[in-house]
């Protein structure tokens, strides 16, 4: 059994996707982006062998036994079946309370086919016919064993009456009617996805509604093992989902085109199961924009909220350092099934050499021409346009405030020399080192390779730049040049510019670039080509 599906897409060839017994897709996307609308497409397309099962439904039971005829029952999944094709259904269920009740009357439905089978096969002496139908297991052993696994301890069973009934730990049985709402929603889901016929497509719409991620990835883990014979659509928010069935398809949904009430077209893009990349980037690239910009920091860092704010059109996501961020964007471009996506990478400075940046940004990374993200906050314009802003509410002199704001910084930075040029060379001498390392050819010959490097030199070279920078009172050179996070420099500019602490600071720089263009675009303007990069296709 196949469905085949086709998405109209925003501004490209629409999209079409085949899903096979036993194959499973999820749909991910924010409210909003139309997937409860595409859902509902699904459906009308095969809602003869389809199966809704919808987080908006009513999860809770009038009670633990069936209260329908067959007749009965019958009808009301024929008025569902007619309900669910009409575009109003999205939204509005006028079933939600019989489908739990259909629920439970297939579960015991299909404990009893199973024994009157066996009772058949024993009446009519097949005792071997008999013996193979006791080995498939009973839908509610199954449900035990999934509901165990899931990290639910209830256990459910069929007693007199043909009442479900749930007990807890070794307690004593209690109505189903009863379980908390998370187990309710586990086994109405165990239930309905088990009892469905061969065949079926069943579309499970936002389970994470009302289950832990602890409970429900494991549970839908073990249903797609359960029923190979059936395919699997499963609409969610939650981007871990995805990750935790490596094997199923992703459709990514970021918006959607309405004309009227009605959804006419998705921005939508498929991620194979069987992609090139690592699990860690697929966690970023999931829910993202089509454009990714990865970045040094970690998700609570300074860099995060500021290259947000800066670059607002493409997804900023950080990573831990210069090697995670070149591995990150080298990851998704060398994916040429990822061919929609464009990956781009910003890492800070670092005094690398003119060769070294070029090389990285031939790999889409881009070394910005600062040392490190401080450099950016208290950048002297930036300094200078919060310093206004101050002003015209105390009324103090602006200019008056600058200056005292750079005469104490380069105070602060004055006893500071010697170690900050010694951080700053680092890099230059682990460069330095690197080139004179010996290639295989000379470790072949095994000649002995004496390495010197005039440490000493280097640093008292970057001294004399630094007391120079301090002579000229060049702030911006400093602060854009060597580590002064690690100096009381950052401290004193906040107290002389009216703020009581640099978190105060830093949330006035990030207001600013929301309500100052200018000073959003004079920042754009340090990371050289990026920008229009960014923008090009």
């Amino acid at each position: 059994m196949t469905f085949n599906f086709t998405i109209p897409t925003s501004g490209n060839p629409h999209l079409t996707i085949s899903l096979k017994a036993g194959e499973n897709i999820f749909i991910l996307g924010a409210n909003g982006t139309g997937k409860s609308s595409l859902m509902q497409k699904f459906y009308s397309a095969h809602h003869g062998k389809a199966q809704r099962i919808s987080a908006h439904r009513q999860t809770w039971f009038a009670s633990a036994s069936i209260n329908l005829s067959p007749a009965q029952k019958r009808n009301t999944e024929n008025n569902i079946l007619n309900s669910d094709v009409n575009a109003e259904s999205r939204w509005k269920d006028d079933y939600a309370a019989h489908r739990a009740n259909i629920a439970i009357y297939d579960l015991i439905d299909a404990e009893n086919i199973r024994a009157r089978n066996i009772a058949t096969a024993v009446d009519c002496n097949n005792i071997d016919l008999a013996k193979t139908l006791s080995k498939k297991d009973a839908p509610i052993k199954i449900i035990n064993e999934l509901l165990r696994l899931s990290n639910i301890p209830i256990e459910i069973s069929v007693k007199a009456n043909e009442q479900v009934l749930a007990s807890k730990s070794g307690s004593a049985p209690y109505s189903v009617a009863e379980l908390s709402d998370g187990e309710r929603n586990a086994l109405l889901i165990a239930a309905s996805v088990l009892t469905v016929p061969t065949g079926t497509l069943l579309l499970i719409d936002e389970p994470e509604r009302h289950l832990h991620r602890s409970i429900i990835s494991p549970l839908l883990t073990l249903l797609f093992a359960k029923r190979r014979d059936c395919a699997f659509v499963v609409s969610t928010h939650d981007v871990m989902l995805p990750l935790d069935n490596p094997h199923a398809r992703t459709l990514l949904i970021r918006g959607c085109t309405y004309n009227g009430s009605t959804v006419t077209s998705w921005d939508a893009d498929l991620v194979p199961s069987e992609s090139n990349i690592d699990e860690e980037l697929k966690k970023d690239i999931l829910g993202s924009r089509r454009t990714l910009l990865f970045i040094e920091g970690q998700e609570d860092s300074l860099d995060l909220p500021l290259y947000s704010l800066i670059f607002p059109n493409v997804t900023v996501i950080a990573k831990s350092s210069c090697r995670d961020v070149d591995h990150a964007v080298s990851g998704i471009r060398g994916a040429t099934e990822l061919h929609w996506l464009r990956a781009f990478g910003v890492v800070d400075d670092d005094r690398r050499t003119l060769a070294d940046a070029a090389r990285l940004k031939e790999k889409g990374v881009y070394a910005v021409s600062v040392y490190a993200v401080e450099s950016i906050y208290y950048h002297p314009e930036v300094q200078k346009k919060l310093a206004i802003r101050h002003a015209s509410v105390t009324g103090e002199n602006a200019e008056s405030l600058i200056q005292a704001a750079k005469t104490a910084a380069l105070a602060a930075a004055a006893s500071h020399v010697q170690r900050l040029s010694e951080r700053a060379v680092e890099k230059t001498l682990r460069d330095e080192l690197d080139k004179q390392w010996p290639k295989r050819a000379e470790i072949s010959a095994g000649i002995p390779i004496n390495i010197t490097i005039d440490v000493a030199a280097t640093v008292n070279q970057e001294v004399a730049v630094f007391n120079r920078a301090i002579a000229e009172e060049d702030l911006e050179k400093i602060i854009a040049r060597y580590p002064v996070r690690e100096t009381p420099m950052l401290t004193e500019i906040t107290r002389k510019l009216g703020f009581q602490t640099r978190d105060q600071y830093e949330g006035a720089v990030r207001r600013l670039l929301i309500d100052d263009a200018a000073t959003l675009e004079f920042l754009k303007s340090l990371f050289g080509s990026l920008v229009a990069d960014l923008a090009s296709t």
